[in-house]
């Protein structure tokens, strides 16, 4: 049987990629995400989720082992980009991004254990942001729901070493995404030691490596991809 994994926030950009680039290395896969995903690929299910919610995530997970017959892998991909000066900052706001950010990987995790203690390959790899390594100006919600992903990472892989299940984050830099307008595109495009974004398959790149077996000896790992961005000064 093909390894499985469940890949949240797949419909678009970097999820999409994700899918892809996991099913090229053989693996089934479940793409789940709250945007319809257009996929005639026997091999993908989709998958309604909002990883906000538990329910949802029992119903998932539930529905992927009915389907596959098992689970290896959980990308923790799906997350939301909020910007706002902390002034004009909102409880409703800030809450939002946490419980994408922060609490879906969560839920996530918990909801998977049984399945991944004693599978094949177990691994767990959540996107972290280079927002959880330095300091953005007007993305309070965004980057503290990122930085507590990056301990929770931490925990997980710390906790879950002996059960087999590998917990590993990356850090993606700026990408073009949909969740990147155009004038942010420019902006960031501009600033960058490389000159351009970083593409989605480049962070899908850098997923498959973490849940491959040439990855079994890494855990707790924190891999940027960020093309240079965390080495420039202000």
């Amino acid at each position: 049987m093909s390894r499985v994994a469940l890949v949240t926030g797949a419909a678009r950009g970097q999820g999409a990629a994700i899918v892809a680039r996991l099913r090229a290395d053989g693996f089934a896969v479940a793409a789940a995400d709250l945007l319809e995903i257009d996929t005639r690929d026997p091999d993908v299910l989709t998958v309604d989720l909002d990883v906000s919610s538990p329910p949802q995530w029992s119903a998932a997970v539930a529905r992927v082992v009915a389907h596959f017959g098992g689970l290896n892998v959980l990308v923790n991909n799906a997350g939301v980009l909020h910007r706002a000066p902390l002034g004009e900052e909102t409880a409703e706001g800030f809450e939002r991004a946490w419980r994408v950010n922060t609490l879906g990987p969560f839920l996530g995790i918990t909801a998977v254990l049984e399945h991944l203690r004693g599978a094949d390959g177990a691994a767990i790899v959540n996107t972290c942001s280079t927002g959880a390594i330095r300091p953005f100006p007007f993305h309070a919600a965004y980057g503290s729901s990122k930085w507590a992903l990056r301990g929770l990472t931490q925990i997980a892989a710390a906790e879950l070493a002996g059960d087999g299940i590998r917990v590993n984050a990356v850090f993606p830099g700026p990408v073009e995404t949909p969740m990147l307008d155009e004038k942010a595109r420019e902006r960031l495009a501009a600033r960058a030691y490389t000159g351009r974004l970083g593409r989605p398959m480049e962070i899908a790149d850098a997923v498959a490596f973490l849940v491959s077996d040439q990855a079994a000896f890494i855990t707790g790992s924190e891999l940027v991809v960020d093309g240079g961005q965390c080495l420039q000064i202000g």
